[in-house]
């Protein structure tokens, strides 16, 4: 068998993620109705989703910085395992409890793949962090339409959520074949409980809101297009759809184009597309206005997450590097967890259209605040 680069390795995992998160954000309509769930039910069970990451994330790069990428393939399987749990909910509690556990192992992949990501980078000299990320949002591209095809001819949440599992799985087998180029760093090694930097808390509380911002229409666009817009099935897959297509096609320009130095003017650009685009989504008049308002917050956000993870696993000591990694991860998932639930909550409270306009000043200070913020010692911009 073919062994794989630690290069290919590394998007194999990004890839297995996306083509689970696609059928998550394209089905949860489906979902949301099997289950019986209101607003504020589906807004908890995204909340246990982001709990059960926030739980795992730290945990994960202390120990990948102890074991090193051969615990990769190992989170992937155990994702692979837990993926198809959300198609078995058949009440709201039942949702929330898939949700939490498919966050656990989501969480880990999620660290694991980063910290690989981060390590190869420095290891080759050549950047890794967009492309890797850009791999994320084509799988999830693919997943979401071939989500919404399956759900167009009829197929349940099981069935899909299943398709996935077995793809997620075949990528962790494969990941298994490639070389592991790592050796334990001398030094102290870290622990849970270790004092978190306050750089560390400030870079994550800005990658919280990116996160806000992309998990609101990763989890909710499908949701407001089909019940704000009319909009059937098949059409409403293209939100979550295109908002990961112009997040592959974002990422892919930056790895592309933009020179080392540029991370600020990168974040700064990119948080102010994804509140205009934001703003014109949720108070279109039309399906497609919509849809483009939501492609121009894809563009956006998709920048924000691999170069906050870049600037912070540059600056992290060699022997911590997967801690630093999985601890900026728990800061910015903090957005994943308050995100949807307000979302849910001001839905509930007023409309989904208000909810999702509240995303869009969100953009806009975040452009601000990405204008001022100091980056920690060793990282550029």
């Amino acid at each position: 068998m073919r062994t794989l680069s630690p290069r290919t390795r590394a998007l194999i995992g990004f890839a297995a993620l996306g083509t689970f998160w696609g059928p998550l954000g394209a089905a949860l309509p489906a979902l949301q109705r099997r289950a019986d769930a209101g607003d504020a039910d589906l807004g908890v069970a995204l909340v246990a989703l982001a709990a059960g990451a926030l739980l795992a994330m730290r945990a994960t790069g202390v120990l990948m910085d102890r074991f090193g990428p051969a615990l990769t393939p190992l989170t992937v399987a155990a994702l692979a395992v837990s993926a198809a749990l959300p198609g078995l909910a058949t009440s709201p509690g039942q949702l929330s409890a898939a949700l939490f556990v498919v966050g656990v192992t989501s969480g880990a992949v999620d660290v694991a793949i980063n910290a690989d990501a981060v390590r190869e980078e420095l290891a080759s000299g050549r950047t890794l962090m967009n492309l890797a990320h850009a791999f994320f949002s084509g799988a999830v591209v693919v997943a979401s339409v071939a989500t919404g095809v399956l759900r167009w001819a009829g197929a349940e949440p099981l069935g899909v959520f299943a398709a996935a599992a077995v793809l997620v799985l075949a990528a962790a087998v494969a990941m298994r074949t490639g070389p592991i180029r790592w050796a334990p760093e001398p030094g102290g090694r870290p622990r849970m409980f270790d004092r978190v930097p306050g750089w560390l808390l400030a870079l994550g509380a800005l990658g919280a809101l990116a996160f806000w911002i992309e998990n609101a229409w990763q989890s909710w666009g499908a949701v407001y297009l089909e019940r704000s817009l009319d909009a059937p099935p098949l059409t409403s897959s293209l939100g979550p759809a295109l908002f990961a297509a112009s997040m592959t096609a974002g990422r892919l320009a930056v790895h592309r184009l933009a020179r080392p130095g540029a991370e600020r003017q990168v974040l700064v650009i990119g948080a102010a597309l994804a509140a205009s685009g934001s703003a014109v989504a949720a108070f279109a008049p039309s399906v497609w206005l919509a849809l483009a308002g939501i492609l121009v917050a894809g563009a956006g956000c998709s920048v924000c997450a691999p170069t906050i993870l870049s600037i912070g696993g540059r600056a992290a000591r060699p022997q911590e590097r997967a801690t630093i990694v999985g601890s900026l991860a728990t800061v910015m998932y903090v957005g994943f967890l308050v995100g949807p639930a307000a979302v849910g909550g001001i839905a509930e409270a007023t409309t989904l259209r208000v909810s999702l306009g509240s995303v869009a000043a969100i953009g806009f200070l975040l452009t601000l605040l990405f204008g001022v913020v100091r980056f920690p010692p060793g990282a550029a911009g």
